[in-house]
């Protein structure tokens, strides 16, 4: 349980803003080449640097409390308030204009119908990671010891494998997920802002328990839920969209206590 997940949305963000001003260049060049070069260079600037954040605080803190989720959910509710303000003290208070690729600003007629392009990205680069992270887990040896591990750790350990550095890689990977969604999300809303993290967090909360915990596809189908419902409810009535998604919530909980698509199920 890692409530800090917000701020590393955050500080992917914030990393992402600062390689898109160091290759303004190619941010706003027209073309194609470099415009996706800014992209992929700064997914890998964000996903590194917070991926590197993440093993700090997953050694100094998280590593202590394991098995704990109380002390989990309290100290990580502390390192998301320090974390916040170290961006603070990086890239100042105010809010920040996230710039855009030329490739992906505007959108396509499509039927008579507008598409904007950048969303269409995002849902290409989501499919993208949930195959990968599918196929990590599921067809390699790595996917099995982790899958394992999860379940009984002191075996795993009795077994040969590091079952603590294994949790120190599966949380920098998780880091550098977050990381990816904070730049994502940062591009599509066109700012960046120290608390932003916590603006998602309560949607990730949902999506997490409506899927399952522990399960992939139901953090796919979960996520898919969550924000068609809000759209469509914004869109139509408009006082109750926030309110919706914990609608769901309960109802599912009602029906399954353990989510959609629950783990090992």
């Amino acid at each position: 349980l890692n409530f800090a997940h917000g701020a590393l949305f955050a500080w992917g963000a914030y990393a992402g803003f600062s390689t898109f001003k160091a290759l303004s260049v190619w941010v706003g060049a027209d073309s194609v080449l470099k415009n996706f070069g800014a992209f992929f260079s700064a997914i890998a600037v964000a996903m590194v640097v917070v991926g590197v954040l993440g093993i700090v605080l997953e050694r100094v803190i998280i590593r202590r409390v394991y098995g704990n989720h109380l002390f989990q959910i309290l100290i990580t509710f502390g390192a998301t308030i320090v974390l916040v303000e170290l961006i603070r003290v990086f890239w100042g208070p105010n809010d920040e204009v996230m710039p855009v690729p030329m490739t992906f600003q505007g959108n396509w007629d499509i039927l008579d119908i507008v598409v904007l392009k950048y969303p269409i990205l995002c849902i290409l680069l989501g499919f993208v990671v949930y195959g990968l992270i599918q196929v990590i887990l599921k067809n390699t040896r790595l996917g099995i010891i982790i899958r394992a591990g999860v379940e009984n750790r002191d075996m795993v350990q009795a077994m040969g494998h590091n079952i603590f550095l294994l949790f120190t890689g599966v949380f920098a990977f998780g880091a550098g997920m977050a990381a990816l969604g904070g730049l994502a999300m940062a591009i599509f809303t066109l700012q960046v802002y120290p608390d932003m993290g916590a603006t998602y967090l309560l949607f990730a909360f949902i999506v997490v328990i409506i899927g399952g915990l522990g399960s992939v596809t139901g953090s796919m189908v979960g996520a898919l839920i969550v924000g068609l419902s809000y759209n469509y409810v914004a869109y139509l009535v408009p006082w109750a969209a926030a309110g919706v998604n914990i609608m769901l919530m309960i109802i599912i909980l009602l029906i399954r206590p353990m989510g959609l698509f629950p783990a090992g199920k």
